[in-house]
């Protein structure tokens, strides 16, 4: 073994009767054959297959799998991996492998990684198993899993996911009681031929030479013959929507659409908070027993005390 600060113990799992993975704490994964183990005459081990799978990591479990002419071992380890980013709450998160090695018998090739799926959460699994087809993880764990893509490269994703969170939206739309405002920022030099804007009692089609920008179905009706739109000359498009029901507030402008942004004025947000005063409470603590325990604390065991915490059962599936 080399040095390695971090080193775990060695972890193994017995695959199947001829076979078992074995992590040697470093992070190096290896399957080995063993021959049919429980009969009398001892075989030699051999390593079937190893290869750096990189920060050290222990196995949880593993199975083999036999599809048609090809056989594979799917493999489920475990690592604790710091979150350079994570502000609040723990700086660490359960990191879950599942990785499947493949051979196919007619060719005699060697083992060779052939699927590497991670799963991130926040709490160390009670349990976790690949379920027995290989199809699918079973995992019972205080906070939930998620798939994260590993095709690529972490800090790519994590480029690729700033640059979706600070894309602008493609419109901002706003609204009174009466009608909504509606702006797309255009392309330079965009003149008001390139454009073509539909209206219909309750749908909206905006197209920008020959391309569609927007269409779809309106959240509730306008009066389509008094709607209008222009091009202004900072080279963004305004349409104005007048709407058929007054005083109704939307929610969204095209149903499902999620490519624009609402922009609400102080007017409107005071206006909202009105409304919705009589579902507030005017008492400081309408409830002050609600913090209180039902009984006495010494009553308690220690089986008691960690009532809010409910495992949670997943059963996640892929195409592995």
């Amino acid at each position: 073994l080399t040095a390695c600060d971090n080193r775990l113990c060695a972890s193994i799992h017995f695959t199947s009767s001829t076979g078992v993975t074995l992590s040697d704490g470093t992070g190096r994964l290896y399957v080995i054959g063993t021959g049919e183990r429980g009969n009398s005459a001892s075989e030699k081990w051999e390593i079937m297959f190893n290869e750096e799978l990189g920060d050290p990591f222990i196995i949880i479990h593993s199975i083999s799998l036999l599809k048609a002419e090809e056989h594979s071992i799917a493999i489920l380890i475990l690592r604790i991996e710091k979150e350079e980013l994570d502000m609040k709450g723990s700086c660490f998160y359960v990191s879950l492998e599942w990785v499947t090695i493949s051979k196919k018998n007619k060719d005699g090739k060697k083992y060779e990684i052939t699927k590497r799926d991670i799963l991130r959460g926040k709490s160390v699994p009670n349990y976790a198993a690949i379920e027995p087809n290989g199809n699918g993880l079973m995992i019972v764990s205080y906070k939930s899993f998620k798939f994260v893509q590993v095709d690529q490269d972490l800090e790519e994703n994590m480029n690729e996911d700033m640059s979706e969170k600070i894309q602008e939206p493609l419109y901002y739309w706003q609204q009174t009681e009466d009608d909504l405002t509606v702006t797309v920022r255009l392309p330079e030099n965009s003149i008001k031929e390139d454009v073509h804007v539909q209206f219909l009692p309750d749908h909206i089609n905006i197209i920008l030479r020959d391309c569609q920008l927007l269409e779809g179905k309106l959240y509730s009706s306008i009066d389509h013959e008094s709607s209008t739109w222009i091009i202004k000359e900072n080279n963004s498009l305004e349409i104005f929507l007048i709407k058929k029901n007054e005083g109704l507030t939307w929610p969204e402008l095209v149903v499902g659409d999620k490519q624009g942004e609402l922009i609400r004025d102080s007017a409107q947000c005071a206006a909202i908070a009105e409304r919705l005063m009589h579902l507030t409470s005017e008492e400081l603590n309408p409830n002050p027993d609600k913090e209180k325990p039902p009984c006495n604390a010494q009553e308690l065991e220690e089986c008691d005390i960690f009532l809010k915490r409910v495992p949670v059962y997943a059963d996640l599936m892929a195409v592995h």
